[in-house]
């Protein structure tokens, strides 16, 4: 596939996905739901691919749905079907990025709206800018947020502050979004970059295969009781056990050297 609005670059282990329209604040359409989810494939299925990063061109990250994308009428709200949209599109892609089988960075460049905030919180790690800030404007829409904004955002901070970030569609800045927990990392505007090719090189260079079992198993244990996630546990380190990264990890360890993971 031809990209015109995001950016693929693979190098080192990484892809790194750049959403690429800046001059609408990166904002989503459908054009951009198929690169994204085109690009995100085309590393799964790649070997030499062990880590995602993605953000975003310019000066923000993600303002969400380009809203110019629905021209409404007043007579037209009840002939619109906005969860086709969310069907389509977002479920999708949020689903794509949590079941990569390899570690996915978000580096939050700016302004990360909507449903933008929300898929980079689908990200495993999440960095940001120290001038970046989360948004969810879905209740001056009289919306809901979506893209796993209420799972996300009362999974990582709790049902008082989810409902006050939802209710009241307030700027939530890096430094409080890190305090709060709902990211990993704030860092300096100039860093960011810096900091999330540090990490990924360091997550390329790792046990993919194994870090793929810490995702499933993170996210299993929301829902999940004590019991099955320790069933779980048990299950899924039967099959790390039996990965040659497993095998390199113990030698390594035993011989006083680096490990030479291959994600295998």
């Amino acid at each position: 596939m031809r990209y015109e609005t995001i950016l693929l670059d693979i190098a080192d282990g990484v892809a790194t996905i750049t959403l690429n329209r800046p001059d609408k604040l990166n904002s989503f359409n459908d054009q951009m739901h198929a690169e994204i989810r085109d690009a995100l494939n085309q590393a799964q299925a790649d070997k030499a691919v062990r880590c995602v990063i993605l953000t975003g061109a310019g000066r923000g990250f993600c303002a969400g749905q380009d809203l110019s994308d629905r021209q409404m009428g007043n007579d037209d709200g009840a002939k619109i079907d906005l969860g086709d949209t969310i069907e389509r599109l977002y479920n999708p892609l949020v689903r794509t990025i949590a079941g990569l089988e390899m570690p996915v960075i978000c580096a939050v460049n700016g302004i990360a709206a909507g449903a933008g905030a929300n898929v980079a919180l689908s990200c495993d790690i999440v960095l940001a800018a120290r001038s970046a800030a989360f948004l969810e404007p879905f209740c001056k829409l009289g919306l809901v947020p979506d893209a796993g904004g209420t799972w996300s955002l009362t999974h990582r901070v709790g049902v008082a502050r989810a409902k006050g970030l939802a209710l009241l569609g307030d700027k939530l800045p890096a430094e409080k979004a890190e305090q709060w927990g709902l990211i990993w990392k704030c860092v300096d505007d100039d860093a960011l970059m810096d900091e999330a090719k540090t990490i990924a090189a360091q997550l390329a260079a790792g046990p993919t295969v194994g870090y793929g079992f810490i995702k499933q198993a993170i996210h299993a244990a929301v829902d999940n009781d004590l019991d099955t996630q320790l069933d779980l546990e048990r299950d899924l380190q039967r099959q790390a056990g039996r990965t040659a990264d497993y095998r390199e990890g113990v030698s390594a360890f035993l011989e006083k050297r680096k490990p030479v993971f291959k994600g295998e």
